[in-house]
């Protein structure tokens, strides 16, 4: 019959053989295959990085940093930086995995708080209602992205940008280019969506918010067939189609998805802040959540990618924004921190990718 075995049972053979060099070349195996295990989880990877990043910032100083662990800069770490950034990365991991993305998520950002603004202020409408009228803005938008893309087969690069700069353009118009202060009939309806009242007097509403619907994503991501389809699209788009997977559909889905969660974090920061900025959002979000979802794993190319790896990516650069500020570091060389994590992120992927492929990890 031959001298064939399975993979897994040269596995098991292997571990029961004690290996040549005695107690040191078994150190070195127990290394190899624990590195080969982290390697192979991108979400372990990442979080390693996020929680290195943390440790340094705590001792930077050559002692513990009180300030970088108190309370304030833990609220500020996690609900204002971290939470908006790990929940627009949510959609923009969706839409990546099915091989698509949307540069315009920034402007929704800055629009739907003007949406419920103009629905409470001038049209007198309930607040919830004002609010959810700046939700389905990002709905709608979504869906304008999704026709422009899918329908008329337009690059979504081009889709995004093109309609990024539209909301733009409504925004400054619309708002006079000047901002607005939140109606105060909304406060008691925008508790829901962050307030320092709501637990033990402290903000830590939008992280709430952030890993709740982490769980969500990453269950249907993992768990549904939605997730399965996504991945499915990305990875080989005809097979898709011939495999009767409603590409479309999932395409479709993706962007109003990722529309809807960055009209919520405009509307959540809009109330964090009190007040309405014309000039908040734009193309920043979408830059640091795409980098966030990079960072964790996702690859540009479509048919991979992690909710998890997203969100511990959003952390890695959360952190750098708040610890470097801590340290007093001057804010004008961050980008290219930045964008030199995004780049080394990225080799990162397609190395172990390859390695992956090869069966060397």
């Amino acid at each position: 019959m031959g001298s064939r075995v399975s993979e897994t049972a040269q596995q098991d053979t292997g571990l029961g053989t004690p290996p040549e060099g005695g107690k040191a070349g078994g150190a070195g195996t127990l290394l190899k295959q624990a590195g080969g295990f982290v390697l192979k989880q991108r979400e372990l990877t990442v979080f390693v990085v996020a929680a290195v990043l943390f440790i340094y910032f705590l001792f930077s100083s050559g002692q513990v940093n009180t300030a970088f662990i108190g309370q304030t800069n833990l609220v500020n770490l996690m609900s204002d930086l971290a939470a908006p950034i790990i929940i627009i990365a949510l959609g923009e991991v969706m839409l990546l995995i099915c091989g698509e993305m949307d540069l315009s998520v920034g402007f929704i950002y800055t629009f739907a708080p003007f949406i419920m603004y103009f629905a409470v202020q001038n049209y007198h409408l309930p607040p919830l209602l004002g609010i959810i009228l700046g939700l389905l803005m990002g709905l709608v938008v979504g869906w304008v992205n999704a026709f422009l893309t899918v329908t008329l087969n337009l690059p979504s690069f081009i889709t995004t940008l093109g309609t990024g700069f539209i909301l733009w353009g409504i925004v400054d118009t619309t708002s006079h280019a000047e901002p607005a202060q939140i109606p105060a009939s909304t406060m008691g309806v925008g508790k829901f969506f962050t307030t320092e009242q709501l637990v033990n007097s402290t903000n830590w509403t939008t992280i709430i918010w952030a890993v709740v619907l982490t769980i969500i994503m990453h269950l249907v991501l993992t768990r549904t067939r939605w997730g399965l389809h996504t991945v499915a699209v990305g990875g080989n788009l005809i097979g898709a189609r011939e495999a009767g997977i409603k590409v479309n559909r999932i395409k479709y889905g993706n962007f109003m998805l990722t529309g809807v969660f960055g009209a919520l974090v405009g509307i959540q920061v809009a109330f964090q802040t009190g007040s309405i900025d014309p000039t908040s959002g734009q193309y920043t979000p979408m830059f640091y959540s795409m980098a966030a979802a990079v960072i964790g794993g996702t690859a540009m190319r479509g048919g991979v990618g992690t909710i998890i790896g997203a969100f511990f990516g959003s952390f890695v650069i959360a952190l750098m924004e708040d610890g470097f500020n801590i340290l007093g570091v001057s804010a004008n060389p961050l980008p290219i921190i930045y964008g030199s994590v995004v780049i080394v992120a990225m080799i990162a992927n397609v190395q172990l990718t390859r390695l992956r492929e090869r069966g060397r990890t």
